[in-house]
């Protein structure tokens, strides 16, 4: 009998040392969708150093030109998604208060309405997995998952959240978190 899929949309995975020299090497990507079809998740820690107006050739309301852009993963780099949190958001689709959208017009309504409550993170490109792909990965202990929540998305700067997330899984992941990015520079 097949094992019974459970899906991990809405949760972190994080690399544990096994993906070192590879892009996911110290990633921790949100898990945005994920069923029997595949997965599709993006890359909370990886920066392009660029805002969305230097990068964009699109005409967005002030407030989003000046978001940072960030690397959702190695797939399709042109693709443009978003991850939005307001204070209260009754239909979010990732998790409690946290949606996915991937619509340009979106984005350009969710900044002409911008407040002090909304939240926004603009990304280029994301993290894919096929059917079963994902599954693989977990069964040969590529990643470690975490439960995820709004400060993962928004309040820890990227370069960090790898070693902070690492920190709150505690015992020899807090150790990692230290430790050199190749084991073989100890």
């Amino acid at each position: 009998m097949g094992e019974v899929f459970r899906s991990l949309k809405g949760k972190l995975l994080i690399d544990g040392g096994d993906l070192a020299g590879s892009f996911f090497g110290r990633s921790v990507v949100l898990l945005c969708q994920h069923s029997s079809e595949g997965a599709f998740g993006l890359v909370l820690n990886r920066c392009t150093g660029k805002t969305v107006g230097e990068m964009v050739l699109e005409d967005f309301p002030e407030n989003i030109n000046e978001q940072n852009l960030s690397i959702g993963g190695p797939v399709q780099s042109q693709a443009m998604s978003f991850l939005h949190s307001d204070g209260f958001l009754p239909d979010a689709n990732v998790m409690p208060n946290l949606s996915l959208e991937h619509s340009m017009d979106e984005l350009v309504e969710l900044g002409a309405s911008y407040s002090a409550t909304k939240q926004i993170r603009v990304f280029a490109g994301y993290s894919g997995w096929g059917p079963g792909q994902l599954e693989d990965e977990m069964k040969r202990n590529a990643w470690l998952t975490h439960e995820a929540n709004i400060d993962h998305v928004f309040s820890i700067q990227p370069e960090k959240l790898w070693r902070e997330v690492m920190i709150q899984m505690g015992g020899v992941h807090r150790l990692m978190a230290d430790g050199p990015e190749d084991i073989s520079w100890n």
